[in-house]
């Protein structure tokens, strides 16, 4: 079988200058023109290990799904092109997820790249494409850290590079939504590590702080802290001093992890904690025990979402629920936005015009408007040039039997997107 990449001009080897490629384009298409089946090359970068394993923990229901899907093949222009999905390991390491891009690029070849999971995986592969002149499509997370901390100008965008996801508003707005009108001082403990996530959401400008500001909420912000900290003793005195009674941020698990045995050990018991990226997973708050019921966290996506996906028909519901199914797990977010990302693949490669031109593809992803099992995706959208948003709605997590769930307690800017719950003030 013949690959998109063997049977099209090398954009990189052609500004290499090789002069013996000139002829070469005509050549291939020529005998490409004979294969029965050809096939498109799918690139995926996740972080399978390390401390951002919990977004990649359905990668392999995910994968398993979208192979069975793909082996029918897509139709093109009247031709059914083979779909082969790579998938590779980032580590939870940003070096690592530009190594891996670079290989799937330049070694496999892959004519269209996908990732997810936090700046420090879609930011560098993104930069990997956008270097090379691959088509990509990421999501899972905000767009704020992934335009911005990327250098993306919004009077320009990128040439290659889309994505799909929620902003730092929306968290707000979320966030907003679930603390009012509950007798809560309006007084915030912000913790923001120093990384592409925790300086965008504490951004003085364009994160949480002149939002909150402009609620009638004190933000207090002692700055900064290091990934993997082992002691946030001044924050927390900090915030018993000042009286918060919300705690937010944005913070992976061990951090928080570390952050709420300390803020138990030293007497600190805010009312409410809404905390980003940490609180997403079961798995994060099983092993908190007791101490994890209640806490809260921004939704992407849950079996409630009103929506179905475009490959296979199969309802929010229906997809967390064959995750459980077939792991015994609880469906966790990332689920559904994985699983989207090869809808969108799907519906450029049956629209592209010319799927031997990248530019095609390209074009493609520009004009794709779709409705997906996490929302309606439409480039032409905005809010900036490569970025298109999808709903957000807020959750708790609380007692469900013998188990946990989180249940939606705030949609003012998804109404459509149902509450399942009311929200509890930590005891």
């Amino acid at each position: 079988m013949k690959t998109l990449k063997h049977s099209t001009l090398n954009r990189r080897l052609f500004l290499a200058g090789s002069s013996a490629l000139l002829a070469a384009p005509a050549i291939l298409r020529s005998t490409r023109a004979y294969a029965q089946t050809p096939t498109l090359r799918v690139g995926h970068v996740s972080p399978r290990t390390g401390v951002f394993a919990g977004f990649a923990e359905a990668d392999d229901y995910v994968l398993d799904a979208i192979s069975q899907r793909f082996s029918a093949g897509i139709e093109n222009n009247g031709r059914t092109w083979a779909i082969e999905v790579i998938s590779k390991d980032s580590q939870s390491n940003p070096n690592r997820a530009a190594e891996v891009a670079s290989q799937l690029i330049l070694d496999d070849e892959v004519d269209i790249i996908v990732a997810a999971s936090t700046p420090d995986v879609v930011n560098p592969v993104s930069d990997q494409a956008e270097l090379n002149d691959v088509p990509c499509i990421t999501t899972d997370c905000p767009w704020q850290p992934y335009f911005f901390g990327r250098g993306g100008n919004p009077a320009e965008g990128f040439r290659n590079t889309f994505h799909f996801f929620w902003g730092l508003e929306d968290v707000i707005g979320a966030f907003l939504d679930m603390w009012g009108g509950r007798g809560v001082a309006p007084i915030i403990g912000g913790l923001f590590p120093n990384d592409a996530d925790g300086n965008a959401w504490g951004d003085p400008e364009l994160g949480l702080p002149p939002a909150l500001a402009a609620a009638g909420y004190n933000l207090i912000d002692p700055g900064r802290y290091q990934p993997m900290s082992d002691d946030f003793s001044n924050y927390i005195n900090a915030f018993k001093e000042a009286g918060c009674e919300i705690v937010t941020g944005n913070m992976i698990a061990p951090d928080f992890g570390t952050f709420w045995s300390q803020a138990a050990q030293q007497g600190f018991n805010p009312k409410i904690v809404s905390i980003g990226k940490a609180l997403l997973f079961p798995s994060v708050i099983q092993g908190l025990g007791e101490r994890g019921i209640g806490l809260s966290s921004e939704v992407w996506w849950s079996p409630s979402h009103p929506f179905n996906s475009s490959l296979t028909g199969a309802s929010s519901a229906e997809l967390a629920n064959g995750y459980t199914a077939q792991t015994g797990r609880p469906w966790t977010q990332p689920i559904g936005f994985k699983h989207a990302l090869f809808e969108v693949v799907a519906d450029v490669v049956a629209r592209s015009a010319d799927l031997e031109d990248p530019d095609a593809t390209l074009d493609a992803i520009r004009t794709t408007d779709m409705n997906s099992i996490v929302g309606p995706i439409n480039w032409a959208n905005g809010p900036v040039p490569n970025v298109t948003k999808t709903p957000l709605v807020a959750g708790q997590w609380q007692r469900e039997g013998d188990g946990i769930d989180l249940k939606i307690v705030a949609n003012s800017a998804a109404p459509n997107i149902p509450t399942t719950g009311e929200l509890m003030l930590l005891s």
